[in-house]
C-alpha cells in the first residue's frame, strides 16, 4: 500500500509490460467503434463506484508538480490532491466512503487505452487535443502549461533565433516534430522515449536542448542533484495548453462531479478559503515549487468558472 497525499489510502500497482503493450492513438480508433455498442450498456463510473467503493485511477509518478512520489515514498502532487477532493464529492454523492485504487500507466496511449476500456475511471495531468477528445472525455482545465526547453545554464538559448542548428529531443508521443519547428525551422529533432532520457540528454550534451511541459520541466530540474546547472527557458511558453483530466466518453454524471469539483477549487481559491489555497500554494504559489504570481493563477481560475457558473455560497 502507498500512501496517497496525507488522506487516502489506496491500492498502488504497476502494469506489467507483456499484459499491457503500448498503443498508438491511430489504433485507437478501431477499438473505439468495436467498444462503443457496449458503452451506453456499462454502469457509468458513479454506478460501479457505489458498487464497489472503489475509484479507479491512472496515473504517472514521474510529473512534479502534478504526480510523483517523494522521500516518504508517498504519491503527491496537485493533481493527487485534485483526485482526492474527486473522491470526497463521489462520496458525499453516493452516501458511502470510496477508496482510491492507483494504477501507473506510464504512457498516454496506456491511459486512454485504460479509459477505453473502462480499467480506470478517471485519468488527470494531461493536456487536451482534438485528437485525444476523440476517443475519451476532457475535464475543465485545473492548471495551464506550455512548451518550453530544458538547457544548460551556462548556454544562450531562449530565443527561436537561437535554436537555429540545434539539436533539440522531444517526446514524439507527446509532442509532434511539426510543432517544435514552428520555434525554428532549422532545428534537428531527436525522438527520447522519456522525460529522465531527454534530461539525461542535455546532461550528457547529446542534445541540446530538451522540449516538453515547461512546468514539469521545471519541477524535475528542481529534483537534479545540481539544479543550478541548468535552466527551462523562456520566460513564456511557446505554445500555452490547458491541464486537464480524461475521463470514458458518454457519461456525463461522472464528468459533471469532476468539474463541480474542479470549480469549487478555484471558487474557494478565489475567495481565500484556506484549504484550497494551501493546496494550490504547495505547487504553485509564490514559495512553491513552481511559482507564479498569485494573481495570474487568480485570474486563469475566474477565467475558467465564468465559462461555467460561479459555485453557490453552501447553504
Amino acid at each position: 500500500m502507498t500512501k496517497i497525499s496525507n488522506n487516502s489510502t489506496v491500492s498502488f500497482c504497476i502494469k506489467g509490460k507483456i499484459m499491457y503493450k503500448k498503443m498508438p492513438l491511430v489504433a485507437l480508433s478501431l477499438m473505439a467503434m468495436l467498444t462503443l455498442p457496449n458503452k451506453s450498456l456499462a454502469e457509468t463510473v458513479i454506478e460501479r463506484v457505489a458498487r464497489t467503493g472503489v475509484l479507479n485511477v491512472s496515473t504517472r509518478v514521474d510529473l512534479v508538480p502534478y504526480a510523483y512520489v517523494n522521500d516518504e515514498d508517498e504519491l503527491v502532487g496537485y493533481s493527487v490532491e485534485l483526485i482526492e477532493l474527486i473522491r470526497e464529492t463521489l462520496a458525499q454523492e453516493i452516501g458511502k466512503d470510496v477508496q482510491i485504487k492507483v494504477i501507473v500507466d506510464d504512457s498516454l496511449d496506456e491511459r486512454i487505452s485504460s479509459l477505453l476500456n473502462r480499467e480506470v475511471d478517471i485519468a488527470c495531468d494531461t493536456t487536451f487535443t482534438w485528437q485525444r477528445d476523440r476517443f475519451v472525455d476532457f475535464s475543465l482545465a485545473y492548471g495551464v502549461s506550455g512548451i518550453k526547453v530544458f538547457v544548460k545554464e551556462d548556454s544562450n538559448l531562449s530565443s527561436p533565433d537561437s535554436f537555429k542548428n540545434k539539436r533539440i529531443a522531444i517526446i514524439e508521443s507527446v509532442l509532434s516534430p511539426e510543432s517544435i519547428k514552428v520555434i525554428e525551422s532549422q532545428v534537428t529533432v531527436v525522438d527520447v522515449d522519456s522525460i529522465e532520457a531527454g534530461i539525461k540528454a542535455v546532461e550528457d550534451g547529446e542534445v541540446d536542448g530538451f522540449a516538453f511541459d515547461g512546468t514539469i520541466l521545471e519541477g524535475t530540474r528542481q529534483t537534479l542533484t545540481n539544479p543550478n546547472a541548468y535552466k527551462v527557458v523562456p520566460d513564456e511558453s511557446y505554445f500555452k495548453h490547458g491541464i486537464a483530466c480524461m475521463v470514458p466518453e458518454q457519461d456525463s454524471t461522472f464528468l459533471n462531479l469532476v468539474n463541480l469539483t474542479i470549480g469549487k477549487l478555484m471558487d474557494g481559491y478565489i475567495r481565500g478559503d484556506s484549504r484550497y489555497v494551501e493546496m494550490v500554494n504547495r505547487y504553485f504559489g509564490e514559495e512553491g515549487i513552481v511559482p507564479f504570481e498569485p494573481a495570474r493563477i487568480k485570474d486563469f481560475f475566474e477565467i475558467i468558472i465564468i465559462t461555467r457558473e460561479q459555485i453557490p455560497p453552501e447553504q
